[in-house]
């Protein structure tokens, strides 16, 4: 299954970035034509205000549903029934009372929703270099670990970014059947250096999933002025850790193909899901 990383480097204007998301997703198709695109977190609108952000997020509808779609969400997906494929809308801001949740939706090659996560782990963090994030100011966080079918015996497990340093989220993915993981991301560039690419290869290494991990890069800034510099480097990874596809800076993308049966291989020679001893339960 051609799977395609749609990198991109947003700001806070929603309509300018759904131009942006078109864009990109356009060139891939016409250049690789893959069976699967997915895009980044909040591509839909990175930094700016509370307000700005509450601004482009939408209600979003019960899937399939007779009622009305946002902007964003009838972007994605018609975009995705315009080309036949199925897309992972990254992820875009969802109303919910006084806060959003950060969600992902995914759509089938006829534009139909098949699944909706919430991300459960929010960034609320210091990090050395001292900068702040407190993503649950403005998020509520989600619940339910989601899993979709892909073509070609392929099963995706959903994550987005912080998600990432939660190894028992992905082991629960793996145990409902995920053979691929997609994790859209925002990651910056202090904790990308240092960071995304080692944990991404963990997560694939000891899941033995395929990882499509799709990031921002550039710079946009916060609600308090300052600039931040997300880290891009999206990356394809094979159930043995080896990165197969990937962008370094700035807007592109990068396509690998997915096989099931590498998966299977990796599987049947290391059984490591079967040899686990340990339940770790928190009081």
């Amino acid at each position: 299954m051609r799977t395609t990383v749609i990198q991109m480097a947003p700001g806070a204007s929603a309509p300018e970035n759904i131009d942006r998301a078109r864009a990109l997703i356009n060139a891939a198709v016409s250049s690789d034509k893959p069976d699967l695109v997915i895009l980044p977190e909040m591509w839909s609108c990175l930094g700016g205000t509370r307000d700005m952000k509450f601004a482009a997020a939408e209600n979003l509808p019960v899937p399939d549903d007779k009622g009305e779609a946002g902007p964003l969400y009838a972007f994605l997906s018609g975009i995705a029934r315009e080309h036949g494929i199925m897309l992972h809308g990254g992820s875009i801001g969802e109303r919910h009372g006084g806060k959003l949740f950060n969600t992902s939706l995914f759509f089938d090659a006829e534009g139909h929703e098949r699944a909706r996560y919430r991300k459960i782990h929010l960034f609320d963090v210091t990090t050395p270099g001292g900068e702040g994030y407190r993503e649950s100011d403005t998020y509520e966080p989600g619940s339910d670990i989601v899993t979709v079918p892909l073509d070609h015996g392929l099963k995706a497990g959903l994550a987005i970014c912080y998600d990432i340093r939660f190894p028992a989220l992905f082991h629960a993915l793996r145990a409902r059947g995920a053979n691929v993981l997609l994790v859209p991301a925002a990651f910056t560039v202090e904790t990308g250096l240092a960071h995304w690419e080692t944990l991404l290869r963990a997560r694939a290494i000891e899941t033995q999933c395929w990882m499509v991990a799709c990031g921002t890069t550039g710079t946009h800034t916060d609600e308090n002025g300052q600039s931040r510099r997300t880290y891009g480097h999206s990356m394809i990874i094979d159930p043995w850790g080896t990165i197969v596809g990937q962008v370094s800076d700035g807007p592109g993308w990068s396509t690998a193909r997915l096989d099931r049966t590498v998966t299977e291989s990796i599987r049947e020679r290391m059984p490591v899901m079967a040899h686990h001893r340990l339940s770790i339960h928190t009081p």
